[in-house]
């Protein structure tokens, strides 16, 4: 005899949440993502009032669903307040990323124009993607901030944390393997390369509450398949730390960290000092 099964929980949907991310991305930059990219000055303007309604229903009603499933009250009414608090930081986000794109450009010598970096770059769709899910959980939203790094995650190679903090300007370039953890920090004019990971040492230890991934102070340069790992580590300003390192310490700034041999890392200040890491964790 087949089992029967009841539905318990109304959840938030996966597919509806991808399409509210795409109609934000269109808000955030309407010349550059559809529907409004075809479309002239004018009709910009009645669609970005029309996609900004779209969201707004939507996003409230799956915030609901996010808030019921947690057993919250009055969850609706509390949606619609967080809705309109969010799309009232959407123009302050916009600048934002901006910078982020501006990095970019200044960075990476094969960049034409900012509209590349905004069209194609798919560092620059996962820190977008990311920045909106981080407002979304500074306002107290549950599952959704996940779902939408998820998305971004799927369609870019890049996993970060809607709880990491990050500053402004930063750059991703490539960004297919980059892992950012939920209680890492990244200061402004970071630049990483494909493949690094701002990880955890315990992965046991569980909640936002413990600091459980590396601290990255300003203007650090990070290069690939880089590994940086645990709550206690800082990697000082203005440091770089070469391709396929493996750190679990602290770097002061202004240090080069550089992997000499599969068995020695060197670190570099003023004078070269050999370290062998310890690769058991």
């Amino acid at each position: 005899m087949k089992k029967s099964y009841t539905l318990k929980k109304i959840l938030p949907s996966k597919k509806v949440v991808a399409s509210i991310l795409d109609h934000l991305w269109c808000l955030l930059f309407p010349l550059h993502f559809e529907p409004c990219q075809d479309s002239c000055v004018d009709q910009i303007d009645f669609d970005h009032s029309k996609i900004k309604q779209t969201v707004s229903t939507a996003l409230t009603s799956q915030i609901a669903k996010a808030l019921e499933s947690q057993n919250k009250a009055d969850s609706y009414l509390i949606a619609e307040e967080i809705v309109s608090r969010y799309l009232e930081q959407l123009p302050e986000l916009s600048e934002l990323l901006r910078l982020d794109a501006q990095a970019a450009s200044e960075k990476d010598p094969s960049v034409e124009s900012i509209d590349e970096v905004i069209l194609a770059y798919p560092g620059f769709l996962a820190l977008m993607t990311y920045r909106l899910a981080h407002k979304l959980s500074l306002l107290g939203v549950p599952l959704i901030p996940r779902m939408m790094s998820e998305v971004a995650h799927a369609r870019t190679g890049c996993d970060i944390h809607p709880d990491a903090k990050i500053g402004k300007s930063l750059f991703i370039d490539h960004a297919t393997g980059v892992v950012i953890g939920q209680t890492a920090v990244v200061g402004d004019r970071v630049t990483l390369f494909q493949g690094v990971t701002l990880g955890a040492l315990a992965l046991q230890e569980r909640g936002q509450s413990i600091k459980r991934h590396p601290t990255i102070e300003d203007d650090v340069i990070i290069y690939a398949n880089a590994t940086i790992l645990g709550g206690d580590t800082v990697v000082g300003k203005r440091s770089i730390i070469g391709g396929s390192c493996w750190i679990t310490f602290s770097v002061e700034p202004d240090t080069k960290v550089i992997l000499a041999n599969p068995r020695a890392m060197i670190t570099q200040t003023k004078k070269a000092v050999e370290y062998i890491p310890n690769w058991d964790i």
